[in-house]
C-alpha cells in the first residue's frame, strides 16, 4: 500500500532533509539501516513513508561522497516513483571563503554545517530529521501543516517537540536539548542536557561535574526535527562564521543545528515555534533498545498506521 498523492504542485511541497552523513559504507552493523518492521524496514524507511503522506514533495539526503553509489543502491532506489530524491554531500573542506581545515582535523563540523552543505539542493520550506530516529506520523503531519503556511522568505521557523519521559531509555543516560517556551508556544531557550535518565519522580540530568538537575518528565525536548525556510541559510552562515572564527582551530568541536537556532532566537534574528506531538519517539541508542523499537513499530502496524509490508 503506497502513501495517498498530495494535491499541491510538486514545486510548492515542503522538503524533508535527512542528516545521513553520519553513515558508513560497511552498512552490516548500523543501526540506520537495521530492520526494524516486520518485513525488513529500517527506521528510514518509515520516516520517508511518513513525510510521503503528509505532503512532502522531495527527500534531500546529507550524505559523504564516498558511499554515494552504495546509498543510491541499498536505500535510495526504494524511494523511486513516489517522491523526488535528491542528495547533497557533506566534506570537510565545503567552508565560508577565508577558512580552511586545520591540519589533523577529521571530525565532521556538525549538523549546522550539514545544512548549509544542502543550500542548493532545497527550494522550498523544509523539515530536517536524523537518519535514525522513528518520529511518528503525528510529527510528519504537524510540521507538514506548519510548513505548508510557511513562505520562502519567513523568519519563523519551527521544531517539534517531543516530551521528555517519552524518549528516555531503560538502559542508561541520554543527551536532549531541553526546551524553554514563552506563553505562545515560542521557543526561548534550548539547554543540551547530555546524561539525563529516569527516576521514580520523573527524570533527572547527572551532569559530569556532579551536579543534578530535576526534571518532571513533561518537559518539551528537541529531537532533532526542525521546520525551517531557505530564509535560514545566510542566517545559519553567519553563525557558522562565528563558530569557525571561535573554535574552527580545533580537532573536535562541532557546530549544532540546536546551538545555532538558540543564538538566533537569543539575538532575536529569527522566532522558533515550538510544536507539540502526540507521537512517541523511538531510537536506538543502546543495542538492548532495538526489541522495544521493534515492538513499538509492530504494536503501530497492529493498529492500522502502518501497512505489515512499508512498500508493496
Amino acid at each position: 500500500m503506497s502513501p495517498p498523492a498530495f494535491a499541491a504542485p510538486i514545486d510548492m511541497k515542503p522538503t524533508l532533509l535527512v542528516l545521513a552523513a553520519g553513515m558508513g559504507s560497511r552498512y552490516g552493523g548500523l543501526k540506520q539501516i537495521d530492520p526494524m518492521g516486520p518485513s525488513g524496514e529500517t527506521i528510514l524507511d518509515y520516516s520517508v513513508y511518513d513525510a510521503i503522506r503528509a505532503g512532502f514533495g522531495k527527500v534531500v539526503f546529507i550524505i559523504r561522497p564516498d558511499f554515494e553509489a552504495d546509498f543510491r543502491e541499498r536505500i535510495a532506489t526504494k524511494f523511486a516513483g513516489r517522491i523526488e530524491v535528491g542528495f547533497a554531500f557533506q566534506t570537510l573542506d565545503r567552508l565560508p571563503a577565508g577558512f580552511a581545515v586545520p591540519a589533523g582535523r577529521e571530525k565532521p563540523w556538525g549538523t549546522t554545517h550539514a545544512i548549509l552543505c544542502a543550500r542548493d539542493a532545497v527550494t522550498t520550506p523544509f523539515a530536517v530529521i536524523n537518519a535514525d530516529d522513528f518520529y511518528g506520523r503525528d510529527s510528519y503531519a504537524t510540521l507538514g501543516r506548519q510548513l505548508a503556511t510557511l513562505a520562502n522568505a519567513d523568519l519563523t521557523f519551527c521544531m517539534v517537540g517531543f516530551t521528555l519521559k517519552n524518549t528516555l531509555s531503560d538502559h542508561g543516560t541520554v543527551a536532549r536539548g531541553v526546551c524553554r517556551t514563552d506563553s505562545a508556544g515560542r521557543l526561548t531557550d534550548i539547554q543540551e542536557l547530555t546524561k539525563i535518565g529516569r527516576t521514580a519522580g520523573g527524570a533527572e540530568n547527572r551532569a559530569e561535574d556532579g551536579t543534578v538537575t530535576p526534571l518532571s518528565g513533561d518537559e518539551p525536548v528537541s529531537m532533532n526535527m526542525w521546520g525551517f525556510t531557505p530564509a535560514i541559510f545566510p542566517l545559519l552562515e553567519t553563525d557558522f562564521r562565528a563558530f569557525l572564527q571561535a573554535k574552527g582551530g580545533e580537532l573536535k568541536s562541532e557546530s549544532y543545528i540546536p546551538m545555532a537556532v538558540g543564538n538566533l532566537v537569543a539575538g532575536g534574528r529569527a522566532h522558533c515555534d515550538v510544536l507539540r506531538t502526540s507521537s512517541a519517539w523511538f531510537g536506538v541508542t543502546y543495542r538492548e533498545d532495538k526489541p522495544a523499537v521493534q515492538a513499538s513499530i509492530l504494536d503501530l502496524v497492529r493498529q492500522g498506521t502502518y501497512p505489515a509490508a512499508l512498500w508493496a
